[in-house]
């Protein structure tokens, strides 16, 4: 049985959903992780697509991996070959599933510093914001020019090349135009701000102005304390100045709530999967009741 607090937040979710004349989505990495995809922990996932890097390296998380200080960049690219196939490669979660289904026929848009591309395999390119960068891609890691590249079907073919946790020298990738070398296009030091990356900032910002004067949820889906600038605080700002705001967040653990918004904002400390699975089932169970499914 939940708790009458539980149920009165998933009754507040679904009611300012369904009140809302647009939802403005801002998920992060609580998102993934409510899915099964947890990139600061050794778990089964990791294991699976990881476990010659944690056996031969101590790496114990994806973002670990990443960081690690790799001997040669055979290795380093090994590694990345086979975080890019596994970003590419897994199903996706379930929660991103039924955030689809919530706000169906609902006017909105997501903005997110997730780099895993869940959101865009759930959700059309024009509706999502990647603000982070994604997985998916690589760039000169000068920057030299102003491109960004797809690459996972090189990064399929070098970890199908992969000797141990090795690729071939021949297949480290090197920039087309100055022959330097190449990194992910993810937030780093060497991360582009060009074209593309304008582009993502500059669709939200859009649309942003295009509905700051309707009825707004903004709904924000495991957001820590990490990079609070990028989701959290905007979203307490925009919620705080516009006249028919209002905010919810869901995260066990970062669910915080500012004195500032009581009365137009709710906390939910609970599991982001279980949370939208029971928004989901209530929904669903309404309209069957009123003839809809």
């Amino acid at each position: 049985m939940y708790s009458q607090q539980y149920q009165d937040n998933i009754n507040i979710l679904k009611e300012k959903i369904e009140e809302a004349e647009v939802v403005i989505v801002g998920g992060a990495a609580g998102m993934s992780a409510a899915a099964g995809y947890n990139w600061y922990r050794d778990d089964e996932m990791f294991r699976k697509y990881f476990d010659a890097f944690a056996k031969g390296y101590g790496i114990d998380s994806i973002f670990g991996g990443f960081y690690h200080k790799f001997r040669t960049e055979e290795e380093r690219w090994a590694y990345l070959a086979t975080l890019i196939s596994f970003v590419a490669e897994v199903p996706v979660g379930q929660p991103y599933k039924d955030l689809d289904e919530i706000i169906e026929g609902k006017e909105y848009f997501i903005l997110t510093t997730n780099q895993d591309t869940q959101f865009l395999q759930v959700f059309p390119e024009e509706k999502v914001s990647a603000i982070q960068g994604n997985w998916t891609s690589i760039q000169c890691s000068g920057p030299c020019h102003d491109k960004v590249y797809p690459f996972v079907e090189q990064a399929n073919e070098m970890r199908d090349h992969m000797e141990g946790t090795k690729v071939p020298a021949s297949m480290v990738p090197k920039c087309p135009v100055c022959g330097g070398p190449m990194e992910l296009w993810v937030r780093s030091f060497v991360f582009l701000e060009g074209e593309k990356y304008k582009s993502e900032i500059n669709k939200y910002r859009k649309y942003l102005l295009e509905n700051q004067n309707k009825k707004v949820l903004f709904l924000e889906l495991g957001v820590g304390q990490m990079t609070p600038m990028f989701i959290k605080e905007p979203f307490w700002n925009m919620t705080y100045q516009w006249a028919d705001a209002y905010y919810i967040t869901i995260n066990p653990k970062d669910a915080l709530m500012p004195k500032e918004l009581e009365g137009t904002g709710t906390a939910i400390h609970e599991d982001i999967a279980q949370v939208l699975k029971d928004v989901l089932t209530e929904m669903n169970r309404e309209k069957k009741q009123s003839g809809v499914l």
